[in-house]
């Protein structure tokens, strides 16, 4: 085994075959309804998802979305090393409960919405260290238990403006392994630093994040010594359509052009235009639920030969607006490719 390489005080190269052994995505009812609906593993038709509470109904999701990448990865949860989850709840109750019941080893995390690509890039690390053989990363949201912890619950039925973002109801996990026949490759990752330009408005996280994602995409370049060009798709994590607009004008002010199709946005990308969701989608499933399946076979079946997911996240609670403060944000990016079978 290869020591990993440090490129950057921010940008990891795993320099051994640190692979996507197997992912897995369950959604909600609405998601279930956007133009990725059918590269999704499981679709409940409620967002209760047969349970009694939608905290109960989100931690399914997470469990449903872990039990695939299980099976799709011919492994068990008695296989791995340690569990890298996390979601938007106070005290990452999802995780710790379904951590609780899959009896593995846990990492719980809070990076907001960019959860995904921390835990993918932490889950890489350790397995490329020799730390773990097998790491399970996963993350979750859910629009009605977001709804009520960071903002009004739903029965309220208080009125949104445009820029505002629909949480996404759902849940990704992947089994990150050594080696094996099939599944893109994890090759670098670029650690996000905390930006706060200080925006306070809840209802505008897109133009809170959009900085955050510039920053992590002007580091990765930079240390790379690469170009948009240089992948076939780069996504963020859920600016929507405010906050993308905004990232597209912040790298065009230093001659980076995001374009149409190699650029998206995955708060974008799960919705379709007439669905009812302001800005588009956010949330930490946002990101995960189309890193883990639509880019995932989209790799495996040679549409795209490398992609770059910045996930971003804006790491607020309750506490700190009800305080006034601003919202300060991050963006983490892994870059995956497709190994070629030959």
């Amino acid at each position: 085994m290869r020591a990993s390489a440090r490129i950057s005080r921010q940008t990891w190269h795993f320099q051994n075959e640190i692979r996507l052994l197997g992912s897995g995505v369950a959604v909600g009812p609405l998601e279930g309804q956007g133009p990725l609906a059918e590269e999704y593993d499981h679709i409940f038709e409620d967002s209760y998802a047969g349970e009694d509470t939608w905290e109960q109904a989100e931690r399914k999701m997470m469990t449903q979305a872990i039990e695939v990448a299980l099976n799709k990865s011919g492994l068990t949860a008695e296989d791995m090393d340690v569990l890298l989850a996390g979601d938007l709840l106070n005290q990452i109750i999802t995780a710790n409960y379904t951590a609780r019941d899959q009896q593995i080893p846990l990492l719980g995390q809070f990076a907001a919405c960019s959860t995904s690509m921390q835990g993918l890039a932490l889950a890489s690390a350790l397995v490329d260290g020799g730390f773990a053989k097998y790491a399970l990363t996963g993350c979750s949201s859910h629009n009605s238990t977001a709804e009520r912890q960071f903002r009004y619950p739903t029965e309220y039925g208080g009125q949104k403006p445009p820029s505002a973002q629909w949480t996404t109801t759902g849940a990704g996990a992947t089994v990150v392994g050594l080696g094996g026949s099939s599944g893109p490759r994890v090759t670098h990752a670029t650690i996000g630093k905390v930006i706060d330009l200080g925006i306070k408005d809840p209802f505008d996280m897109g133009a809170a994040m959009a900085p955050a994602a510039a920053d992590t995409l002007l580091t990765h370049f930079h240390d790379l010594a690469r170009a948009p060009e240089d992948y076939d798709l780069i996504v963020t994590g859920d600016l929507g359509k405010v906050g993308s607009s905004i990232l597209v004008d912040l790298m065009a002010d230093v001659d980076v052009k995001l374009v149409a199709p190699r650029y998206d946005d995955c708060g974008i990308m799960i919705f379709s235009p007439d669905q009812e969701v302001f800005s588009g989608g956010s949330g930490c499933a946002a990101s995960a639920i189309v890193s883990y399946s639509h880019i995932v076979d989209g790799l495996n079946q040679g549409r795209y030969q490398r992609v770059l997911v910045v996930a971003t996240g804006a790491l607020f609670s309750p506490v700190s607006f009800q305080q006034g403060e601003s919202i300060p944000c991050i963006a983490h990016g892994v870059v995956l490719e497709r190994v070629s079978s030959a």
